[in-house]
């Protein structure tokens, strides 16, 4: 057997690892959150909204978990071309550590700059339960809020960041050719990077869970699709901008419908 054949054999032998570790990360991602682990809570004999409970430190850490398996279940679909491609470039250049570790490393990367992002979605909710401004499914009772942040989301869909930041995430070849750090540490901090330019692009995104119900799981998963269709659809770019105006459009008619 050739050099170049082993070289191939083992290429797809990464990409089985990683495409199966990818998967069963985002299977289980969504088993919880289907089980309704994090959005419901047991009182009693009943089980009861988490928006329900006392602000325990118990009660922050789980809502906390909570919102980083959405991440997680979310955002990992968008993000495996890049991981994949690490793989690949990873195997490529003889890394002493094995490609699909180096991979985990720019997931784990990547993930915990959503985990912070987490950190800052379970603060604002805290912030909008407190004042009154959230329902028991964890949905805005402000039509005022609701559509401020419609209108906010679909404004950014047309600003320059937002358009750099998807840049970046739909051209996974030109990120990994222009960050490339070799061994595991520089895997992380490329997939700390790649996290952070994906929170640039989709951060308001985020935000429309408070608009639809963060225990909506068809909002979630529509959510989800649509950043994975801005990502890697050949037209994303278009679908984004078209998507832009439809939120602004909705939030001015939700503000109309508040007045």
């Amino acid at each position: 057997m050739t050099a170049g054949t082993l070289i191939e054999v083992a290429l797809r032998r990464d990409r089985v690892v990683v495409v199966g570790c990818l998967l069963f990360v985002m299977a289980l991602s969504w088993a919880y959150l289907l089980s309704g682990a994090g959005m419901m809570q047991a009182m009693g004999d009943m089980l009861m909204p988490m928006s329900s409970g006392p602000w325990t430190p118990g009660h922050a850490l789980v809502v906390l978990v909570m919102w980083a398996v959405m991440m997680a279940a979310m955002m990992l679909p968008s993000a495996a071309p890049m991981i994949l491609l690490h793989a690949t470039l990873a195997r490529r250049q003889g890394e002493r550590a094995a490609p699909a570790m180096a991979s985990g490393a720019v997931a784990a990367g990547y993930l915990a700059v959503w985990a912070a992002f987490s950190g800052a979605a379970t603060t604002l909710q805290y912030g909008l339960e407190q004042a009154a401004l959230l329902s028991p499914m964890m949905q805005t009772s402000s039509r005022v809020l609701a559509a401020a942040v419609l209108i906010a989301a679909g404004l950014y869909q047309w600003t320059p960041l937002k358009q750099a930041c998807l840049r970046h995430c739909r051209s996974p070849l030109d990120f990994v050719m222009a960050h490339w750090r070799p061994g595991p540490r520089g895997a992380f901090a490329m997939g700390l990077r790649h996290g952070s330019v994906c929170v640039g692009c989709c951060w308001l995104l985020m935000l429309l869970l408070f608009v639809g119900g963060v225990m909506n799981l068809a909002w979630i998963a529509g959510i989800a699709l649509f950043v994975l269709v801005e990502k890697l659809s050949p037209a994303g770019h278009w679908v984004g901008r078209g998507a832009g105006l439809l939120l602004i459009i909705w939030g001015a008619a939700t503000l109309f419908a508040a007045t």
